[in-house]
């Protein structure tokens, strides 16, 4: 059922606004049509026929039969106005339009049609005094739609463009709040990437340092062999030179002894004199040679172990250097990756916020449009029409007043 009255009123609805222009024409036409029947009324020779012919028909009677003209003529009026074939759609444009009547007005359930009608039968059966109470009252009334449209209608202009630029400036904050949320994210990525790559050099050079290590102890087990090796060499080779120096050195003395004593008595038989080997000297010095040069070799390999030591322990010292700065650039990065974890949480809050208040936004237009747009696309129509009707009831009033 309530498809069925949606598709109708959809139907009926679809010719709204010409239907609207064409009952506004018709109220153009009604007004022009009671000022000229006023006109006809209330022209010297026409009021005083009626006078005449009232007179002439019961003269006991003249006030009751020319309010009775009066009562007819206004009613004959209002009824014309109200019966125009542009009406038909009455109700359904008091409904659309918002018309709603305070309660108590005549004809406050339909439209202008229905209370043109209410007003004509209430001209003919009430007292000139209620209806003319009646009229005023529903003058008052259209007065005060008059006024409350305008008002409504500030309202509508008002809300709608605060709202427009509130819609804009939530859809500004969120591509930022977008582009601020993507922007975090990428750096949270980057600093994670680069404290990885920070770890890796890290493990490296601690790898590096132990490889260093373990070369450098290695090549230190080499030198002490060396050194012990030479240092071996050294003391065996000056003991078996300090053997022959002894000796050659004994020899020499004990030779020359002998040769003191034969200048005194000759034996009948004796040794040639003895004489030391001639290539002693010759062994002592290749004996001094070997152990310079073997005092040369762990000079050598001394300066070598130290040379080497040395630039291990500059290797690990700044090696370590280097691993301090990664480690510090790591404490760094996370700092900065918390932060931004954090600004993240507080940037995708304040997102949800504003997609839910664009939402809002959203839906409070829709709703305003709703409201609003059938006011601000015929206000002028309708403030002319309902100036007509206020126009149609004074006349129709005047008429009633006998009013020039």
């Amino acid at each position: 059922e309530d498809v069925e009255f949606l598709t109708n009123l959809k139907l009926t609805c679809n010719d709204l606004d010409a239907q609207w222009e064409k009952r506004s024409k018709t109220r153009s036409l009604e007004t022009k049509a009671v000022a000229e029947a006023i006109v006809i009324l209330t022209e010297d020779d026409n009021r005083e026929h009626l006078a005449k012919t009232v007179t002439l028909l019961q003269l006991d009677s003249d006030a009751s039969l020319q309010e009775r003209v009066r009562r007819n003529s206004a009613a004959g009026f209002l009824r014309q106005a109200a019966g125009g074939p542009d009406f038909e759609a009455d109700d359904l444009l008091a409904a659309w339009n918002g018309r709603e009547a305070p309660k108590g007005m005549l004809g406050a359930a339909g439209g202008p049609r229905t209370q043109l009608s209410t007003l004509a039968t209430a001209v003919q059966l009430d007292s000139f005094k209620k209806v003319k109470e009646m009229m005023d009252k529903m003058i008052a009334d259209l007065k005060d739609q008059q006024s409350e449209e305008v008002t409504f209608k500030d309202h509508c202009t008002a809300e709608l463009d605060t709202t427009e630029k509130t819609l804009y400036n939530k859809g500004q904050l969120k591509k930022d709040l977008e582009a601020t949320i993507s922007h975090l994210e990428m750096m949270v990525d980057k600093l994670e990437g680069e404290i990885k790559d920070h770890q890796g050099q890290i493990s490296a050079t601690q790898v590096e340092i132990k490889k260093a290590g373990e070369q450098r102890e290695a090549e230190n087990k080499d030198f002490q062999v060396v050194v012990a090796d030479q240092r071996a060499t050294q003391s065996i080779l000056a003991k078996a030179m300090t053997k022959l120096k002894d000796f050659y050195e004994k020899t020499a003395k004990e030779s020359f002894l002998q040769q003191g004593s034969n200048k005194k008595q000759t034996p009948p038989v004796q040794f040639n004199d003895y004489k030391v080997n001639a290539g002693s000297n010759s062994v002592i010095g290749l004996l001094e040679q070997i152990i310079e040069d073997s005092k040369a070799l762990e000079a050598e390999a001394t300066a070598s172990e130290t040379s080497a030591q040395a630039a291990y322990e500059t290797f690990v010292k700044d090696s370590n250097g280097v691993i301090a700065v990664l480690q510090q650039a790591i404490t760094k990065k996370s700092e900065d990756i918390a932060a931004a974890k954090s600004d993240l949480a507080v940037t995708s809050e304040d997102l949800d916020n504003t997609v839910g208040e664009l939402e809002s936004l959203t839906a409070y237009e829709e709703d305003l449009h709703y409201r609003c747009d059938f006011v601000l696309k015929n206000f002028d129509i309708r403030q002319h029409a309902r100036l007509q009707e206020i126009e149609a009831i004074q006349q129709a009033k005047a008429i009633l007043s006998g009013m020039q």
